[in-house]
């Protein structure tokens, strides 16, 4: 396992759409998605996708838990999520923070569905169905824009939402 580079804003691969994953017991994917959970781990980050690390793969890793940059974040073990989609979601949206190891410096509050039910494939390559809500759901949609070549700072309303990572760390720790 290694540490990856993790690319910023302005690399063509985050503007471009994911390649989907065929082989599932190719040794470099497996490599690929422990390398994943380790930059994510690394970096304090919730969440990392393929593409981020200049890797065009529809694949990503869900990592929550509490760290500085998210200290409400819930406890969930690191998972690998291949070829994924949201197949239902609910009307209700909900506004809140998202940041990007790809962004860095920048936080947003951005809209996204509650609750959503998702498909993808775990890392053995068998059909996965939950139903994630919240801040769980929020890391799925902003990874999963990540496949499509969208980054957080796309679905913001109004530029007011926008704010400085110091900005943001003074108003969450007051």
């Amino acid at each position: 396992m290694n540490k990856l580079k993790i690319i910023q804003l302005g690399h063509p691969i985050l503007r471009s759409q994911a390649q989907p994953v065929e082989n599932f017991t190719d040794k470099q994917l497996q490599q690929l998605i422990d390398s994943l959970i380790e930059t994510a781990t690394a970096a304090n980050g919730v969440g990392i996708a393929a593409p981020q690390v200049s890797q065009s793969y529809r694949l990503f890793i869900i990592a929550s838990r509490p760290s500085s940059r998210y200290p409400h974040a819930p406890t969930m073990k690191p998972k690998a999520m291949i070829n994924p989609k949201i197949i239902a979601h609910s009307d209700e949206k909900s506004k809140d923070w998202e940041g990007c190891l790809s962004v860095p410096g920048l936080r947003g509050q951005v809209p996204r569905y509650r609750t959503i039910k998702v498909e993808y494939c775990n890392r053995d390559g068998q059909l996965q169905q939950e139903v994630l809500t919240d801040f769980v759901a929020r890391i799925f949609q902003h990874e999963l824009d990540h496949l499509n070549g969208l980054v957080f700072l796309d679905r913001l309303e109004s530029e007011e939402d926008l704010f400085t990572e110091e900005e943001y760390q003074s108003l969450i720790n007051n």
